[in-house]
């Protein structure tokens, strides 16, 4: 099904640019601010200007973030900042990172192009809405610089397992490429440029299906883009490089993978009565009060084992500013089946799905439109913040909740449906400026 092809990557000249963890950066959907300054600071050839450049007051037609991201882009490669490797590629790329907790983990993919395709072919399926105003920007990027600078994060099923034996044995050798990021997440590269290998893996994934875990945006941007040089191309080829899209294809299945959960606080709600929606709640959920004289970092921990330990059920808590905390545990599943009849069992039985439609929408009036504005609602994926916020008195109430399973996201685009906004997040991102693919 997925149609993959290497490509001749635009990556940092290692002879110019000696540690590449001062040019590159996370996504830049989750890059705040302040983040985009320290890396306008870091170094003067960091993707940043590329990828998530500073908008100014005088800014116009001619001039202004995405014109100067092409600005940028042509002046690096000319200078050779910027080199393509001198023949096509499939590249493998490891990330190893420490948790919290101290478990080291690392998870390895593949990066490639992939051949756009339209949802309802099923063969790229999506697990979460989108919001038009990201993908205007990311169309704008992309039509003047005509480039992928991040790769879109997918899974593929490997039940046999073997691609997972050619990534084995790809990565018994050194790295192309070895070095830690801002961060401290050591990042590896391998160039694939063999033959032999590249058909196999290409055979490999003719039967595969991919699901897009990060990158939704992005990847809905690429296929209105391919739309458009289209339509200005009558007599395009299908290999024309803009049929194509940059992505990191990784085993569903891999143990490296991990996902945190994305919190929900709420604010600016009329009328808010914490009594009067914990006594709603009883409806539907059995609730606990947890006293706790603990300052925000404790407490979330002491949440975060509570939901761990409970998470074979449909448990959340509720934070409202005080010394104590609710922990509560939805009575009975089949309550969804009315609440969403249209909906798959998939869908019904996602804690997102628990908590928007039973919580959020019913007792709180914060529906669908709502939260795609972010009127009421703002997302953490930090538990710290989801106390703290409320605690300093910028938000109302917040609700914690454990991670959504890899394999609910399988299921969930299997149905032909999209999770709720924010249903993710897979930890850790992508690195952005370790590989590009211009197309043009």
């Amino acid at each position: 099904m997925a149609n993959i092809i290497p490509f001749k990557g635009l990556r940092y000249n290692t002879e110019k640019i000696k540690d590449l963890g001062l040019v590159t950066t996370p996504p830049y959907d989750i890059i705040s601010p302040d983040e985009q300054e320290m890396f306008y600071n870091m170094h003067p050839n960091n993707v940043i200007r590329l990828e998530y450049g500073k908008e100014y007051q005088d800014d116009n037609t001619e001039n202004n973030r995405y014109t100067r991201a092409a600005e940028y882009l042509n002046n690096w490669i000319k200078e050779g900042i910027l080199i393509y490797e001198s023949q096509p590629a499939i590249y493998l790329y490891e990330e190893i990172f420490t948790l919290k907790d101290g478990t080291t983990k690392s998870f390895k993919g593949f990066i490639t192009l992939v051949k756009l395709e339209e949802f309802s072919k099923g063969v790229i399926l999506p697990h979460e809405e989108t919001l038009s105003k990201a993908k205007t920007d990311r169309f704008n990027l992309m039509s003047t610089t005509y480039s992928n600078f991040s790769q879109i994060y997918s899974l593929y099923i490997d039940i046999e397992r073997k691609l997972s034996k050619i990534i084995d044995n790809i990565s018994s050798t050194p790295p192309c490429i070895s070095f830690k990021s801002w961060d401290g997440i050591i990042q590896n590269l391998w160039i694939v440029t063999n033959h032999e290998t590249i058909a196999k893996i290409q055979k490999y994934f003719e039967n595969k299906q991919l699901f897009i875990a990060d990158g939704h945006h992005r990847y809905e941007t690429a296929l209105n883009f391919r739309n458009k040089m289209r339509e200005e191309n009558p007599n395009y080829r299908e290999e024309d490089l803009f049929n194509y899209v940059m992505m990191m294809l990784v085993d569903m299945d891999d143990p490296g993978l991990v996902v945190f959960p994305t919190h929900r606080l709420v604010k600016n709600l009329d009328h808010f009565d914490e009594n009067k929606l914990v006594n709603e709640l009883t409806e539907n959920f059995d609730i606990e009060k947890f006293h706790s004289e603990q300052n925000a970092e404790n407490m979330a921990l002491e949440i975060e084992k509570t939901l761990s330990e409970n998470s074979h059920q449909k448990t959340f808590a509720l934070y409202t500013g005080k010394n104590y905390y609710y922990i509560f545990t939805l009575k009975n599943a089949n309550i969804m089946d009315s609440m969403l009849p249209d909906k798959s069992l998939a869908y019904r039985n996602l804690d997102v799905s628990i908590l928007h439609t039973l919580v959020l929408d019913k007792l709180l009036g914060i529906d669908m439109e709502n939260m795609a504005n972010q009127k009421n609602l703002t997302y953490t994926r930090d538990s710290k913040e989801a106390i703290e916020w409320v605690k300093n008195g910028n938000f109302q109430c917040s609700f914690l909740l454990n991670a959504t399973k890899v394999h609910e996201i399988k299921d969930v685009s299997l149905a032909n449906e999209k999770m709720p906004q924010k249903s993710t997040y897979f930890y850790p991102k992508l690195i952005t400026g370790l590989v590009m693919n211009k197309f043009k």
